[in-house]
């Protein structure tokens, strides 16, 4: 699903009223319409109290049109203005007269210096006070009338994004921006649904349909794409039936040192999972035992040395390396790994330790071949691009890096991004139990296995991260945030694989609907 910016979505108005020859009131009554229709298909006529607070731009013409659908179908709504301003837009004043044209009970207007208007806890609060085109921070009444808002702990439900929020920057002031429970977005969501800084602000997003122009929606190429279960099938490879184990590669999984061969272990196994043909773990003497031992569909080659890494030899032609994981920072590794680097010629996916070492000497980084994957967290990050001052930062700072060495930048976190030729993908899969030890190993492992099997870098980092994350989605049915750790992720990855292409479960019927009421 692409992520159209904020110039894209005033485009993308202009051009839809243009080609279908709307006026942009017009559209702005689809679009209160299919918030009203989202409303009355969850509530049902309810009677509990809907507060529709509108600011007196665009967003607030929005809120109008859906307070009139709310008095004209009978629910108990009262609707307010926003009044802190005489900016009023067009389609704003339009939308104004209609309400009144339907009730004697005129939206009442908040001259920003009086008292706020009572709000009870099993309320519905309608937030379309600002909407994207907000460019500086809410004035210190607004501010409270937003925190008037959250201390009512009524179910607050945002109008295309949360109030306060900016489309392309952090807010100045948390307190200045409406804390939602749902939020309704026209068109795609925003980019800001995504970042750490400012996800926080809407716990859940839907995306409601205004009747785009179709074609402005398919030629536009934007910065951000959210990646779902329709944007991986495309990417899908499937098996040939007189296919053998040759046939989807090898992939060589580098690193460990002594106490961590675990994570060599773990990244060998979801290599070979996700369906890389051959799979030889490079790793310290010391390993050599556990790995026959714990994983014996791996081969195994060892360094003459016991502890850590010293020597990369091995006598094949690898289609894919995986390193870094679990190796150490010692010099003798940072030296045989140099060694390595320049001598290679198979594509490469870099973790943990691997990064660590590239970040201390970036010299090493011309050595790597094109579209090499680098899969960081952020502190491994912050040490290889340097420190940001916000998520905007960090992500224009991300791509300037994977830019001028030409790499693939996988993001790792929440909703993990990666950065292909200066675009965002960002994963729709995962959750917090992935936080734990290992869950980066296996990444590793599934990124390189898809690569072994002749995945391009770009479509294995994306496909490996959406995998990554389904297989621990499934996998929480049976084990829960807190008890679900890496071997589980490999386990789940045959379920992730097989969910692409299971058909969607029908929408439950209007009586299983519950109410929105808080």
């Amino acid at each position: 699903m692409k992520i159209f910016s904020k110039e894209q979505i005033y485009q993308g108005d202009k051009l839809t009223a243009e080609r279908q020859q709307i006026a942009s009131t017009d559209l702005m009554e689809r679009a209160g319409s299919q918030i009203f229709n989202w409303i009355d298909k969850r509530m049902q006529g309810a009677q509990v109290p809907i507060h529709v607070f509108c600011g007196i731009g665009n967003n607030g013409g929005d809120g109008l049109v859906l307070a009139r659908h709310l008095i004209t179908h009978g629910y108990n709504v009262i609707s307010y203005v926003v009044n802190c301003s005489d900016k009023r837009s067009k389609d704003f004043l339009v939308n104004y007269d209609r309400v009144k044209n339907v009730t004697k009970e005129w939206p009442i207007l908040l001259s920003c210096t009086e008292e706020f208007p009572e709000i009870g806890s099993d309320d519905i609060i309608v937030d379309a006070v600002f909407g994207i085109g907000l460019n500086r921070a809410a004035d210190d009444w607004v501010k409270a009338l937003f925190q008037h808002f959250k201390a009512s702990k009524a179910f607050t439900l945002a109008i295309d994004m949360p109030s306060g929020l900016y489309a392309n920057r952090i807010p100045d002031d948390e307190n200045g921006v409406v804390w939602a429970d749902y939020t309704l977005s026209f068109a795609s969501p925003k980019l800001v649904f995504f970042l750490p800084e400012t996800a926080k602000y809407t716990i859940q997003w839907e995306v409601l349909d205004i009747g785009f122009d179709p074609k402005f929606q398919e030629e536009t190429i934007t910065e951000a794409e959210l990646i779902g279960k329709y944007e991986i099938l495309p990417l899908y490879m499937p098996r040939e039936k007189f296919a053998h184990k040759g046939t989807y590669g090898h992939s060589v999984i580098l690193g460990g040192s002594y106490g961590k061969i675990g994570a060599v272990l773990l990244a060998s196994r979801a290599a070979l999972s996700v369906g890389s043909g051959l799979i030889t773990a490079f790793i310290p003497k010391c390993g050599y035992t556990i790995m026959q031992s714990a994983f014996p569909e791996a081969m195994v080659i060892t360094d003459v040395n016991e502890t850590m890494l010293t020597q990369v030899e091995m006598d094949l032609k690898p289609t894919v390396v995986g390193l870094g994981i679990g190796m150490g920072t010692h010099e003798n590794t940072v030296n045989a790994l140099k060694l390595f680097l320049e001598q290679n010629k198979a594509p490469l996916v870099i973790d943990a330790d691997g990064i660590n070492i590239l970040s201390k000497q970036k010299d090493l980084l011309m050595l790597l071949p094109k579209e090499t994957v680098l899969t960081p967290h952020p502190k491994e990050l912050e040490r290889l691009i340097g420190k940001w001052t916000d998520d905007f930062d960090k992500l224009a700072k991300a791509k300037a890096f994977a830019k001028q060495y030409n790499l693939i930048l996988v993001i790792k976190g929440a909703h993990t991004i990666t950065i292909v030729n200066e675009r965002l993908y960002i994963n729709s899969t995962g959750n917090p139990g992935l936080a734990t030890a290992g869950s980066g190993d296996v990444l590793t492992g599934i990124i390189t296995g898809l690569i072994a099997q002749g995945y391009e870098p770009k479509a294995a980092a994306i496909f490996g991260v959406y995998l990554h994350g389904k297989s621990g989605d499934i996998a929480l049915k049976d084990f829960g945030y807190q008890s679900l750790i890496a071997s589980h992720l490999i386990s789940y990855l045959g379920e992730a694989y097989l969910d692409l292409f299971k058909q969607p479960e029908p929408e439950p019927s209007n009586e299983n609907h519950q109410e929105v009421n808080g």
